[in-house]
């Protein structure tokens, strides 16, 4: 899936085939947020304006690499787990253990988005930081980052929520939902506060 090119991967997302679908697609917007924070660390450092966060943005320049590559293998993955919940969804309704094939195939579907949505979190806390310490002349990709993982964390919790709702699993499926719940909020929020962080220094002028 990800050594697919672009135009590839964006015509099978509109196809009628079920993937890639909306978890890859958040996977994607996860690796392009972390790529963006990624290329602001680039322009940060060595240079001496920012002397005093080399090595810092050294260590973000590290996991923002590892954060890419993450993403991307989710979005392979997020396509990988479909495959056993569209094969159980095709076994006729009344042949013994449907039932217990549909429930694993939902908890295994539910994995991969989930991955990402927690996957986000540690994104986040990088942007978070990149917001102050970054180059000033990349503010506004940090803000463009932001945007890009609240996109990756609300856009993988649909596909969580859309399996746990289908699970005889009730306290299984509310776990999941917790979680899921509490991490977006926590993402949502920080980015929701860089975005306008960021959008208030441009159009206030700050340049230092």
């Amino acid at each position: 899936m990800t050594e697919k090119s672009i135009d590839l991967f964006l015509s099978e997302l509109s196809s009628g085939a079920p993937v890639p679908g909306g978890g890859g697609a958040s996977a994607l917007a996860g690796a392009a947020a972390s790529a963006l924070a990624s290329m602001v660390a680039n322009l940060t450092t060595g240079k001496k304006k920012y002397a005093e966060y080399q090595g810092e943005i050294d260590v973000i320049l590290e996991k923002t690499a590892a954060l890419v590559k993450d993403f991307e293998s989710l979005i392979e993955k997020d396509a990988e787990v479909f495959e056993p919940l569209s094969k159980a969804y095709s076994i006729p309704k009344d042949e013994p253990g449907r039932d217990e094939a549909l429930e694993e195939a939902l908890n295994t579907a539910c994995s991969a988005p989930y991955e990402i949505v927690m996957k986000t979190r540690e994104a986040c806390d990088i942007i978070v930081r990149l917001e102050t310490i970054g180059s000033r002349l990349a503010l506004s990709d940090v803000g463009v980052a932001a945007t890009m993982l609240q996109t990756a964390a609300k856009g993988a919790a649909m596909n969580v929520y859309i399996n746990t709702k289908l699970m005889k699993n009730r306290s299984r499926a509310e776990e999941l939902n917790a979680a899921t719940i509490k991490a977006v909020e926590e993402v949502d929020g920080k980015c929701a506060a860089v975005y306008e962080g960021v959008k208030n220094s441009l159009m206030g002028g700050d340049n230092k």
